[in-house]
C-alpha cells in the first residue's frame, strides 16, 4: 500500500524549546492516522509542518507523493485543512465564504459555484448558506469550515481538533462526514483530544509526548499494552465486599483489589471467559445481592494515562 504521508526525523524548536525531537510517521492511503499527545507534545506542530505552514530545522516529510519542503507548492493543491479554530469570515454568508475559498485556489468563478453548492448541500447547511457566518452555531460553524477545506476535493485531510467544543450530536454529524471522505479514499491525519473520537476514526494511533513518539498501533494493540480485560463486582450490601474478594481471590488464585470506596471488587482476566464463569459461579454460591458484575477493557484514556502520565483533554497550543 502507498504511503500518502511521510515524515521522518521532523524537529522544530521555539526559543530554545524542542517543540519536535525527531517526529516520523506514516499514513497510508485512503487511511486515518490519529496523532495523540498531551499539551505541549507538538502534534501541531507537526500538522503544521506536514501542511507546508512551517519549516522544520530536520527531517523530511512527503505529502500526497511531493517533498513538502521542496515543493510546497504541489503539496497545497492536494491537501485540504481544518484547524483547532473555524477560519471563516463571520461577515460574509456561508455560501460566500465558499466561492471566496474557490477564488484563493484559482477554480474559477463557475467552479467555485458549482462546487460550494455541491458542498453546503452534502453538509446541509443549503437552508442557512445565505446567512452571515457569525449567525451560525458551533456545529455549523466546523461544518462550513471542513467543507471549505474539500473545496479542491483533497487526496490528503488534516484535521487538527476538528469538533472541539461541539455537542455529542454535532460530534456524531462530523464523525460521519469524516468517514465519507475516507470511504472515497481520502487519506486523513487527525489530532483530536477525545480519545474516543481516535477510537472510533482511527485505522492507526501515534501517541507523542514532548515531541518524541512514544507508541504506535492500532487502538486494541496499544489497550493490550496497559494490561488484559479485568472483572468488577460490586456487592449491594458494602458489608459483603470482603466476602466477594475472598470467593473470587479463591476461584481464580489471585488477589483482587478494591475500589477507593470500599465497593468495587477488580480483578484481571488472563484467562477470558473462563475466569468470568469462575468468578460467576464463587459470587452465585456467596447468595448476596450484586449491584455490578462487568468485564471493563482497558480505554484509550488507560494507555494514555500509563503512557504520559497525564489526560489529552486540553488544547495543544504546539
Amino acid at each position: 500500500m502507498t504511503n500518502a504521508i511521510e515524515a521522518e526525523g521532523l524537529r522544530k524548536s521555539y526559543k530554545g524549546h524542542e517543540a519536535l525531537s525527531g517526529v516520523s510517521l506514516t499514513v497510508p492511503e485512503g487511511t486515518v492516522l490519529g496523532l495523540l499527545g498531551p499539551n505541549g507534545a507538538g502534534k501541531t506542530t507537526t500538522v503544521r509542518i506536514l501542511a507546508t505552514l512551517l519549516q522544520p530545522e530536520e527531517g523530511r516529510a512527503v505529502v500526497a507523493g511531493f517533498d513538502a519542503l521542496k515543493q510546497p507548492k504541489e503539496v497545497r493543491r492536494r491537501i485540504g485543512l481544518t484547524g483547532q479554530y473555524a477560519a471563516l469570515d463571520e461577515r460574509l454568508t456561508g455560501r460566500e465564504n465558499l466561492r471566496l475559498i474557490g477564488t484563493l485556489l484559482h477554480l474559477g468563478k463557475g467552479p467555485s459555484r458549482r462546487r460550494a453548492d455541491e458542498l453546503l448541500e452534502r453538509f446541509e447547511l443549503s437552508e442557512a448558506a445565505d446567512r452571515v457566518v457569525r449567525t451560525y452555531s458551533g456545529g455549523m460553524r466546523r461544518r462550513l469550515d471542513l467543507a471549505a477545506s474539500l473545496m479542491v476535493d483533497p487526496p490528503v485531510l488534516f484535521l487538527d481538533e476538528p469538533t472541539t467544543g461541539l455537542d455529542p450530536s454535532s460530534r456524531l454529524v462530523l464523525w460521519g462526514m469524516i468517514r465519507e471522505q475516507v470511504a472515497k479514499g481520502v487519506t486523513v491525519l487527525l489530532t483530536t483530544q477525545y480519545l474516543e473520537e481516535a477510537d472510533q476514526l482511527a485505522d492507526r494511533i501515534v501517541v507523542i509526548d514532548t515531541g518524541k513518539v512514544i507508541a504506535e498501533g492500532t487502538a486494541d494493540q496499544l489497550k493490550q499494552k496497559v494490561g488484559t480485560e479485568r472483572l468488577e463486582v460490586a456487592a449491594l450490601a458494602a458489608e459483603d465486599t470482603s466476602r466477594v474478594v475472598a470467593a473470587i481471590g479463591s476461584r481464580l488464585a489471585t488477589t483482587p483489589s478494591v475500589s477507593e470506596d470500599g465497593r468495587t471488587v477488580s480483578v484481571p482476566l488472563p484467562d477470558g471467559m473462563g475466569g468470568v464463569a469462575a468468578a460467576a459461579a464463587a459470587v452465585e454460591e456467596l447468595g448476596i445481592e450484586i449491584a455490578e458484575f462487568a468485564v471493563r477493557r482497558p480505554s484509550l484514556d488507560d494507555v494514555f494515562m500509563t503512557l504520559t502520565g497525564q489526560t489529552a483533554r486540553e488544547k495543544d497550543p504546539a
